[in-house]
């Protein structure tokens, strides 16, 4: 006969002693200010925004409480806590280094659910600064309702908190080169030994690069004589197609 042993149910958080609630057949502690949860919360922030040396140990000895308490260390503090001047040193330039960090890792440093670094690239496409941050802009930058909800809630409760942190709040902005045209490449070429190192060039030279013959390709380059399926699908479609990339790189230079 099979005895089960009875498991009691935790009901107040280890950490805090704060009561539990469950959600989704899970226990979770919802006091904002549970030291486990600020350990972690300094933990992935320290992670996102790349201070490196500054592990769990380390947060732990330092007592950091809070995501502002690593910009108020000092390398008096931190040498007489970790006991060691040189890691005192190398803490130090790397918490100044970090303060450069753009939007694009700070935000998603605060841990806001749903809010990592593919939503802070979308945002950085329609704010320039964490004050543009509203709603409308969420939408436009193609963030789904409950991401934009959590995010529009943040900005409201939490950021106001961490306002006067030593950061720009500035999104960073990807270059975006304006392609010379769309190239697909047929068959082996003679120009070059392979097509990674012909993609290269084409690329470094401004053009975009594509393995099939999609809608929006303008060139297509066949040095090896062969009538292949896709020249014919090209020739049918209208697309540029040479005989020699040289011809194509000799338009540039």
């Amino acid at each position: 006969e099979r005895r089960f042993m009875k498991i009691e149910s935790p009901t107040h958080c280890p950490s805090c002693a704060h009561e539990l609630e469950w959600s989704n057949h899970l226990l979770y502690c919802r006091n904002p200010s549970c030291n486990a949860k600020a350990e972690k919360r300094v933990s992935h922030f320290v992670q996102t925004v790349k201070i490196k040396g500054l592990g769990p140990a380390s947060i732990n000895k330092l007592n950091l409480a809070s995501i502002a308490d690593i910009y108020d260390l000092t390398e008096e503090y931190i040498a007489d806590h970790l006991n060691s001047d040189k890691l005192a040193k190398k803490l130090i330039f790397e918490i100044n280094n970090s303060k450069d960090a753009p939007l694009n890792l700070v935000l998603p440093a605060f841990s806001i659910p749903l809010i990592g670094k593919t939503a802070a690239e979308k945002l950085s496409t329609t704010c320039n600064h964490i004050t543009d941050i509203t709603e409308a802009t969420s939408r436009q930058a193609g963030l789904g309702p409950k991401a934009t909800e959590n995010l529009i809630k943040w900005m409201d409760t939490e950021f106001p908190l961490y306002k006067d942190l030593p950061f720009s709040f500035k999104f960073e902005k990807k270059k975006q080169l304006e392609s010379k045209g769309i190239v697909c490449i047929s068959g082996r070429l003679k120009s070059y030994r392979t097509k990674a190192e012909a993609n290269k060039i084409l690329e470094e030279l401004g053009y975009t690069v594509k393995s099939s013959l999609t809608k929006d390709v303008t060139i297509l380059i066949n040095e090896s004589g062969v009538e292949s399926a896709k020249t014919t699908k090209a020739r049918d479609s209208g697309v540029t197609i040479l005989t020699n990339i040289q011809e194509l790189i000799g338009e540039i230079e």
